[in-house]
């Protein structure tokens, strides 16, 4: 199961939807890792606050707001997003 484009996750919805309640840590460390190719939108998963959690000024920063943007989802502040109006709900 995708999120699909212009929509976003909490790495603790990921974590629920994967059956491991209570292990957001473990989907943001299972994100890092995946190779730069991969076609996991690792970019549509946030915190539970709305925000992008990579370091500022990064490159994987700039390009996880870059394509949450394309995808038509817009920010309220720098880097956070209203949960309400695009967090996602499979099902």
């Amino acid at each position: 199961m995708l999120i699909p484009p212009g929509k976003v996750s909490t790495y603790g919805d990921v974590a629920r939807m994967a059956g491991l309640a209570g292990a957001a840590r473990r989907v943001g460390l299972a994100l890092r890792r995946l190779p730069e190719d991969t076609a996991v939108p690792w970019h549509r998963v946030i915190n539970a606050q709305g925000k992008i959690v990579v370091p500022g000024g990064s490159e994987a920063r700039n390009e996880q707001r870059q394509r949450l943007e394309l995808e038509g989802v817009e920010f309220r502040s720098q880097t956070g997003v209203n949960l309400r109006q695009y967090r996602w709900h499979p099902g």
